[in-house]
């Protein structure tokens, strides 16, 4: 089974998106943390992604085609996806589909995460980043226990260039300007589902294993 989550930035779908694929057993393919990898490398892909993704803006289709095709041909993929900020337009959804038909697959599930402006905005902005574990903070929803200290190891926390308040007003802005058709698209293919992305993570999960037929974990 191919799944593709959906929704703004900001709207939980990492952290939905890895317990779905533990529970299961799908590939969590993110393009973000693709793009991240790419960048701590230094290769040529993660230098042409940098410059849209500091400014707010969606990395161009091509770029970003090239890189999560080179990812789901790989062996582990085999036994489906779930594609977690990918596709982000029509013509990427298109090329997806081209893809995975080509090995007799296709998207048979499309998750739309909703979730209001104004929460996300919060939730973009006021994220905070251990630079030594990774572990995520938020200083409006979990703040850590001291400003610029992880609770989990003690290491130093940072907030992404893409996370700042005016980049974040941007990247939702860009988003919903280029998104909202792929979510009238999937809609009008009859596989989009819609879950409300504000309540909690457990109840938002349960929502999620319920519109892909997983069995309940409860």
């Amino acid at each position: 089974m191919n799944v593709v989550l959906l929704g703004p930035p900001g709207a939980g779908k990492g952290t939905q998106a890895k317990t779905l694929a533990e529970q299961s057993g799908l590939v969590h393919v993110s393009s973000g943390d693709l793009f991240r990898a790419a960048l701590r490398e230094g290769t040529e892909l993660g230098m042409r992604a940098k410059g849209y993704m500091d400014k707010g803006e969606l990395v161009p289709d091509e770029v970003v085609i090239d890189m999560i095709l080179e990812r789901i041909s790989q062996p582990d993929c085999a036994g489906g996806v779930i594609f977690d900020g990918f596709p982000r337009t029509v013509e990427q959804a298109k090329a997806l589909e081209a893809a995975l038909l080509r090995h007799q697959q296709r998207v048979d599930r499309v998750i739309y995460m909703s979730v209001p402006g104004e929460v996300l905005l919060k939730r973009i902005a006021g994220r905070r980043t251990c630079k030594s574990c990774g572990a995520v903070f938020n200083v409006y929803y979990f703040p850590p226990k001291t400003a610029d200290g992880c609770d989990v190891c003690g290491g130093e926390l940072y907030q992404r260039s893409d996370d700042t308040e005016e980049t974040a007003r941007n990247r939702l802005e860009v988003y919903f300007q280029q998104t909202t058709p792929l979510i009238d698209y999937y809609r009008g293919q009859g596989t989009l589902n819609e879950v409300d992305g504000e309540q909690e993570i457990s109840v938002v999960t349960d929502a999620m294993v319920a519109a892909l037929g997983l069995p309940s974990k409860a």
